[in-house]
């Protein structure tokens, strides 16, 4: 009788960024985010329950568990199947590991769609991508094995042995010092959704013509949106409610651009564009975006962005830190982290092209990206692109929709062709406020 070939992975430890994750993760932050691949027919649940298993099987990095530690939590094998479900819940929620065979992603369905929660403990956007990317490869091939034959599959070789390594420890400095601003971010203001449900805006725009203005601006599409977004705050919400503070946008960078690293874990850091609305008299769209223009040139940058990673590894490698019980860290962190967050109005999360080879193509309609709000950064905005078509998606717990509107309006009056799709959250609100009028 064969032996069951083990599995390469036994247990590891987390990477320096994930750390924080599982001690301050809950159900009012979860620190989740998804993505979805849309297709031009419909799912198969079998079919795609077998694709994760296949997956699994090559990717054996995200085949574990979370187990708490004496100090942190670590990660090991887990010998139990994934779970596949259609999709019933508002996306990017707590992923309760107990209930998903000990995951720490959860695959879903609806109709022709295939969604990916991910607890960012396990990996980041980047890395994310690569094994969604395979699902869908390995899904596709099982629905069509005809067309999708032993050739087009011979294009996209896989190593196996994945790299787990903890980037951030290989290329920190311990010399560097961060530069980041102690000053705290204008919140947010609005009515919250009830019921802890997430509205979810997503704005298809035409990649063309985004490009094409972007270019004519001096911008990438990264600032450009950023401005537009920080224009779309300022008008809708900033101004009304008499906002004093900055207005300021997290913006995560994959390190791999700028280190040496091919880890599957977590590996990306972030530039903080901070705008002062008053007292650089930012009142237009044009002022805004050469501001930001100028902010990303000067932080964007392989020195600056290694002062910011560097201040966080230093944080988490602290002697005193690291000697806390994970019970007492806990308690500590909860307390602490919403008063961190105070510090940023809003991240916006650009994951850029997901590329798919040959024919695979043919059966896809669009991807998604989406990055769950919380109660201090109420509104949240992530964006990919998938052939000419890129989707800005805006994930929010606000019962006002202005700045999605705004921002729709902002690209279409520069004539970019963008439309809209929505998970219906506010029309159901608004259906509810008019049979109560009545």
């Amino acid at each position: 009788m064969k032996k069951k070939k083990e599995s390469k992975l036994y247990w590891r430890r987390l990477d320096n960024s994930a750390k924080i994750f599982p001690i301050s993760n809950g159900k009012k932050y979860s620190t989740v985010f998804r993505l979805s691949c849309v297709l031009k027919e419909k799912i198969e649940p079998k079919m795609l329950e077998e694709a994760v298993k296949q997956t699994l099987e090559k990717y054996q990095s995200f085949k574990v568990r979370m187990k708490p530690g004496l100090f942190w939590y670590y990660l090991e094998h887990n010998p139990k199947p994934p779970k596949v479900e259609k999709e019933q819940d508002y996306p990017c929620k707590y992923i309760d590991s107990r209930r998903n065979n000990n995951y720490l992603f959860k695959v879903t369905y609806f109709e022709n769609k295939i969604n990916i929660d991910i607890f960012h403990s396990l990996t980041d956007g980047n890395s994310g991508t690569t094994f969604f990317k395979e699902i869908v490869y390995t899904y596709l091939e099982l629905m069509h094995p005809e067309e999708l034959d032993e050739e087009e599959r011979r294009v996209r070789k896989i190593d196996n042995d994945f790299n787990t390594e903890d980037s951030y420890m290989k290329n920190y400095d311990k010399k560097a010092k961060s530069n980041a601003s102690g000053k705290k971010a204008y919140r947010l203001k609005g009515t919250k959704i009830p019921l802890g449900a997430i509205s979810a805006i997503h704005e298809m725009i035409d990649l063309e013509e985004l490009k094409k203005e972007s270019k004519n601006q001096g911008a990438t599409i990264t600032q450009y949106l950023t401005a537009v977004l920080i224009y779309s705050i300022y008008q809708e919400n900033y101004v009304k409610s008499k906002g004093k503070k900055p207005v300021k946008v997290c913006i995560p960078v994959n390190l791999k651009k700028y280190f040496s690293s091919k880890t599957m874990s977590n590996f990306f850091s972030y530039i903080t564009v901070e705008a002062e609305m008053k007292k650089d008299k930012l009142d237009t769209f044009e002022k805004i975006l050469d501001f930001v223009k100028k902010d990303f040139s000067k932080k964007l940058t392989e020195e600056e962005i290694l002062k910011t990673m560097s201040t966080n590894v230093k944080i988490g490698n602290n002697l005193l830190v690291r000697a806390i019980p994970l019970a007492i860290k806990k308690a500590i962190v909860r307390l602490s982290y919403i008063e961190i967050r105070k510090y940023t109005t809003t991240t916006f999360s650009n994951i850029g092209r997901i590329g798919m080879i040959g024919k695979y193509k043919d059966y896809i309609d669009y991807f998604l990206m989406l990055i769950a709000p919380e109660q201090v950064e109420k509104i949240k905005c992530s964006s990919c692109t998938f052939e000419n078509k890129m989707v800005f998606t805006f994930t929010s717990i606000l019962q006002d929709n202005s700045i999605e509107k705004r921002f729709y309006e902002i690209l279409k009056n520069k004539g970019i062709k963008i439309t809209i799709e929505s998970n219906g959250v506010l029309d159901d609100i608004s259906r509810e406020d008019k049979s109560q009028e009545k």
